[in-house]
């Protein structure tokens, strides 16, 4: 996404992939109005709109005998009143595909960054490896865009701070059929687990969430123990658990929100899940990162077409988003913790009691839907018109 806007900015980009292709497993696939109102903003929503997906207009906390409203989208003040679900490779492509419109974008795939060229105490580029080739890329400024395990930030010897309890989501998937009658987003909740549902077009993707050492504890007990168990939870799915083959159909991810102190150096400007770890709790990950690229563009993209970019305004950068980010990751941790301490005591998780109270009252019951679409603040283009004038060197 920040490839495209400072493309379309008149920014000459060159994006390092480190896998060849984007087809593969990705585990969020959500699209949230934020993003879809940016794209409004620069003619594509449309087009996106036209790709194979799935709307959620609410997301509930559902028991077998609870079922908690935590958002519903649909009252929303927006021309998107829904979050999209989509395969992120699906989105990726769309993307890249958007962005290679420009001759000054540039995607290589297969480049694995293993190197951060410094000089003056400035970064002024990477050096990567592609297959059995060694590459160099010079650059005004180096993005780290490269998720939770960030390569960059390693190289950069920065280190994340801790802003959650770990958790672990064993995300598998299974056929949905056409009689299935459930959200297309929500999490079921169960004794010690709950499982976070979301609808594709044709398959649910699951992901299984525990407290940590939760796999290893079920692994043990074997892959007919772990079917049994999102059966119970999730009993209309009875009928086709049986597809779980073994543990290979099962993917872990663990999960612990973090944030860096400092998202800069000299040249060098982290963003999205290499900044700041989102928990999975709301599915805003996606989302924030996304929000992170817009307001790189607003602060950055004339200092980059003009040649020179300052650490202040790096510095920028960091100040619009780190307060939201804050805000956002506090509230994760407070569900967390209640999720955390429902698994280990072996009850159901529900939704803290203020915030089922803020849901049935009018005038506060679109606060938790917005912060969920929009974040504390909604992030928009400043300057969303094409630029013409291109700098032709890199």
């Amino acid at each position: 996404m920040l490839s495209l806007l400072l493309a379309r900015a008149g920014v000459p980009v060159t994006l390092l992939e480190a896998q060849r292709d984007f087809d593969r497993d990705f585990r969020g696939d959500t699209v949230h109005p934020a993003t879809l109102e940016v794209l409004e903003q620069i003619g594509l929503a449309e087009r996106v709109h036209e790709l194979p997906h799935v709307k959620a207009r609410s997301f509930r906390f559902v028991s077998a005998t609870t079922v908690d409203t935590a958002a519903v989208f649909s009252r929303l003040p927006t021309k998107f009143p829904y979050i999209m679900i989509m395969p992120q490779a699906r989105f990726l492509d769309f993307l890249a595909a958007e962005a290679a419109r420009y001759p000054h974008f540039r995607l290589i795939t297969g480049a694995h960054v293993d190197e951060l060229i410094e000089e003056n105490g400035s970064i002024v580029g990477v050096g990567y490896r592609q297959g059995n080739d060694r590459g160099a890329m010079r650059a005004l400024l180096t993005v780290a865009a490269d998720g939770r395990f960030s390569r960059l930030r390693k190289l950069a010897g920065m280190e994340p701070e801790p802003q959650t309890l770990p958790m672990e989501v064993l995300w598998f998937r299974l056929p949905r059929r056409a009689g299935d009658r459930y959200d297309e987003a929500a999490i079921a909740v169960g004794i010690r687990q709950g499982i976070a549902v979301l609808a594709r077009t044709e398959e649910w993707q699951l992901g299984y969430i525990g407290p940590q050492g939760r796999y290893r504890e079920i692994k043990s007990q074997g892959i007919e123990a772990f079917r049994r168990s999102v059966a119970e939870v999730l009993p209309w799915l009875a009928d086709r658990v049986e597809l779980l083959r073994d543990w290979s159909d099962v993917s872990l991810l663990s999960v612990q929100g973090n944030r860096l102190a400092r998202w800069h150096r000299p040249g060098l400007l982290f963003i999205g899940d290499a900044a700041h770890v989102m928990s999975p709790v709301g599915g805003v990950g996606i989302n924030c990162a996304i929000a992170d690229a817009v307001e790189a563009v607003n602060v950055l993209a004339e200092p980059l077409r003009a040649g020179r970019v300052d650490e202040l305004e790096l510095a920028e950068v960091q100040r619009r988003r780190e307060g939201v980010t804050r805000t956002i990751q506090n509230f994760q941790a407070r569900v967390q913790r209640g999720m955390v301490a429902a698994f280990e005591a072996g009850r159901a998780f529900r939704l803290p009691l203020p915030v089922r109270l803020l849901m049935r009252i009018p005038f506060l019951r679109d606060i938790p839907p917005r912060i969920t679409a929009f974040g504390v603040r909604r992030v928009r283009l400043e300057r969303p018109a094409e630029v013409a004038v291109v700098r032709s060197e890199t």
